[in-house]
């Protein structure tokens, strides 16, 4: 089969693309050539999360691979027939479990039976990614509307620039994948505020000051707001809030933040919750970093999927372009009122 050859450094440029197509060609079987990998970022290449996260695919695809060193800037995967196996995965650094999750969920809909992915080292809170609990609490049940069947359980906690976490990804076969075709954002009904800090910063009670913080901004829009506090034994003090919204239509919004050394504990809240309010004030049903990591879902999906996003970014420009390489599904954005209408008909079965 003809390989297909991918720029890493079209548009967004960064890790995504690399996630994204390498899940895309385990699942077509289509072989893949991607170059430029990361070639605008300060450290061009595959770093480790990157290169743990290709190597996974291919495992589990019984997939060749070459070119997966650190620094690559070209890889290339010929990816066989997908295996059910578990497998585990040690991530040396502060790497993000939630970017490797990203890359492996795609592979349910080829799977005939369940797999366990133990991963070893890496970040619940990590740097430009998504946190884990977003994952768990944001992600994952709005992909189950979508008929995706799996589990994240975080058996400890790992922060930026330590890591030192310990999470299990459990897979199950999505044999039929179903539209997500969903109305613009109704009234909130409810708000969760999670938020997690190092056992050494419990006595400044820093994940009490960033929900409070959240809290004070939320109120407005719901009477009912619950915050969980967790202080975790880490490698390294750190801390982070994920904030999780839903309405009266079942659709599910997300924010979150993490902590940083000389950032004050009530900024790292009030940023997160700024962030949420901003999409429920466009009434969009998605935020915007969900909808990125729905559309390859909406793409193979069979029928029409409509989600509503506060904006569209670059990664879901760049992700779009990504699946047109592999499928052909016909995407749509409009402008609705305050926020941006995207519909795929997708080539499901």
């Amino acid at each position: 089969m003809e390989t297909t050859d991918i720029d890493g450094s079209y548009g967004e440029g960064g890790g995504a693309i690399l996630r994204l197509a390498g899940s895309l060609s385990a699942v077509t079987s289509k072989p893949i050539r991607i170059f430029n990998i990361r070639s605008s970022r300060p450290k061009p290449g595959l770093q480790a999360q990157h290169l743990e996260s290709i190597k996974a695919i291919a495992a589990l695809c019984n997939g060749t691979l070459s070119g997966a060193f650190p620094g690559s800037t070209e890889i290339r995967l010929n990816p066989g027939k997908i295996e059910e196996r578990d497998i585990s995965i040690s991530i040396s650094t502060a790497g993000s479990i939630a970017l490797l999750f990203q890359s492996l969920k795609l592979l349910s809909i080829s799977l005939q039976k369940g797999i366990k992915v133990e991963v070893k080292g890496g970040a619940t809170f990590g740097k430009f990614a998504p946190p884990l609990p977003y994952t768990q609490n944001i992600l994952l049940p709005t992909l189950r509307k979508m008929g995706f069947s799996g589990s994240i359980d975080i058996k400890r906690h790992g922060f930026y620039p330590a890591g030192g976490a310990d999470a299990i990804i459990e897979l199950n076969p999505c044999r039929r994948l179903q539209p997500i075709f969903s109305e613009p954002l109704g009234k909130i009904t409810e708000i969760k505020i999670h938020s997690i800090a190092n056992n050494g910063l419990g006595k400044a009670m820093v994940a009490e000051r960033q929900a409070k913080e959240a809290e004070s901004i939320l109120k407005q829009f719901c009477g009912k707001i619950e915050s969980v506090i967790e202080y975790a034994d880490t490698l390294c003090p750190g801390s982070g809030i994920v904030i999780e919204a839903r309405d009266d239509r079942g659709n599910i919004l997300g924010s979150d933040g993490i902590g940083e050394r000389e950032l004050k504990a009530e900024i790292v809240g009030e940023r997160a919750a700024r962030r949420l309010k901003e999409t429920i004030e466009a009434e969009a049903n998605v935020d915007s970093h969900l909808s990125d990591q729905l559309l390859a879902f909406m793409a193979l999906t069979k029928g029409e999927s409509r989600i509503f996003a506060p904006n569209i970014t670059q990664h879901a420009r760049t992700n779009i372009w990504v699946i047109n390489k592999f499928l052909k599904p016909d995407f749509e954005i409009n402008k609705a009122d305050r926020c941006f209408e995207i519909k795929c008909s997708g080539i499901g079965d």
